[in-house]
């Protein structure tokens, strides 16, 4: 049994009760609980995603299987048996093509996959019939040391010198720091424009062995601009999918802010498990939380998103669902990631100050829709809603996670 929110947005503006609306389950707009409004909503489109602090409006097209040479599967099936090796050879011979097409028959391949920022166009596809059929998977922890990376991630000498992708793998395996950190726990990470995934899964397949504690294990990152993904499952625990800015570094450099478009995907995981501060738009999408480690708390989204941009993270036609076994807790939609202020604490108009739209969505009641969004990560800084009638949605004064024409079940 459920209501959709815009039958009860419709009931409070014929009564005259109020010019916001309330949720599907009864819970008014407030501090807690922020609702846009079906005139606020409107601004939030996929264009105005795309458009946002570029010269160029950007219109995804979706992710074409073209035909290549360049096939990875068996040993007698195909030319190259490494998708690494696959990439290096494609950039080197075919570095100046319009765009380069890798073909991935279906299995399952182990080892992390790097593409370097000056690659063209270039699509990673699966040829089985799902995304189940062809898996990329690799279990990496962003608490091993850069010894332990090197070891683990190179000890066939994947990486050499020389390789496109050589110096991706220099930036983890030379750390100056006790552990990799989350940013290098990547299976595959792409920091070229244009890219395209298609009908795999990626997965860090960590998963559950390493317990409930804090084991960043991210398996898809990407850094750059006009990212398509579609028909790809996504699997993890905590921080699954790092959807990021190549310019995370220079918040007002806005040429390199990065777009992402995310289509008819299933996305896995516990804690922050999609997070960043990349222009997304997840359409289609099935997110499902999980309590197999057993977390002390859970979270599907975290953006960190710059504070001067008024679009971040927009899920539409989408579905938001938690497996049973969450007892002592519900699953919270998602926080704010005050990415870089843990010393100085949260600074309106300077600090990151991430912004979302869940609308048209499906929630199941799983979750904690009295109090959906909690506290930021890096700051604890506590979640403060705009719920005032007269409001101005991108206050740097208040945070920027919102609900519209939600259906729970």
């Amino acid at each position: 049994m459920y209501k959709s929110l815009s039958f009860l947005l419709s009931t409070a503006i014929l009564c005259g009760c109020s010019s916001l609306p309330m949720t599907s389950h009864g819970v008014k707009n407030n501090a807690q609980h922020p609702v846009l409004t079906s005139s606020e909503a409107r601004h939030f489109t996929i264009a105005n995603y795309f458009a946002q602090g570029h010269t160029d409006s950007w219109q995804p097209e979706g992710v074409t299987f073209a035909k290549t040479s360049y096939v990875v599967g068996p040993a007698g099936q195909a030319p190259f048996q490494d998708i690494q090796q696959a990439i290096n050879s494609a950039l080197i011979h075919d570095h100046d093509s319009a765009s380069i097409a890798i073909k991935l028959l279906p299995g399952r391949y182990e080892g992390v996959v790097y593409i370097p920022s000056d690659a063209p166009k270039l699509t990673l596809y699966g040829a089985g019939k799902s995304a189940k059929d062809t898996v990329i998977a690799f279990a990496i922890d962003s608490k091993i040391s850069p010894a332990q990376y090197r070891k683990l991630v190179n000890h066939h000498h994947r990486y050499q010198a020389g390789d496109p992708a050589w110096y991706m793998y220099q930036v983890c395996a030379n750390k100056d720091k006790s552990t990799i950190a989350t940013i290098c726990s990547a299976v595959l990470w792409s920091q070229s424009n244009q890219f395209s995934l298609a009908n795999v899964t990626v997965e860090n397949s960590m998963l559950d062995a390493v317990g409930s504690g804090t084991h960043q294990g991210v398996a898809l990152r990407t850094d750059g601009d006009k990212v398509q993904i579609e028909n790809v499952r996504l699997l993890g625990r905590q921080d699954t999918f790092f959807v990021n800015n190549a310019g995370q570094d220079n918040q007002y450099n806005v040429a390199r802010q990065s777009r992402v478009y995310i289509k008819n995907s299933y996305i896995e995981g516990d804690v922050d498990y999609v997070f960043g501060r990349a222009q997304a738009v997840f359409d289609g999408v099935h997110f499902n939380t999980v309590s197999t480690r057993h977390p002390s708390s859970a979270y599907v989204f975290a953006p960190d998103t710059p504070a001067w941009l008024p679009y971040g993270f927009l899920v539409v036609n989408s579905k938001l669902s938690c497996d049973k076994g969450f007892k002592d807790f519900s699953p919270k939609l998602g926080r704010a990631w005050d990415q870089g202020a843990s010393h100085t604490g949260y600074i309106p108009g300077h600090t990151a100050n991430g912004q979302l739209v869940i609308a048209n969505s499906t929630i199941q009641s799983c979750y904690d829709l009295s109090k959906p969004w909690g506290k930021a990560a890096t700051t604890g800084r506590p979640f403060r809603g705009n719920a005032l009638m007269s409001r101005t949605l991108n206050s740097q004064n208040f945070n920027r996670l919102w609900l519209f024409n939600d259906t729970v079940l």
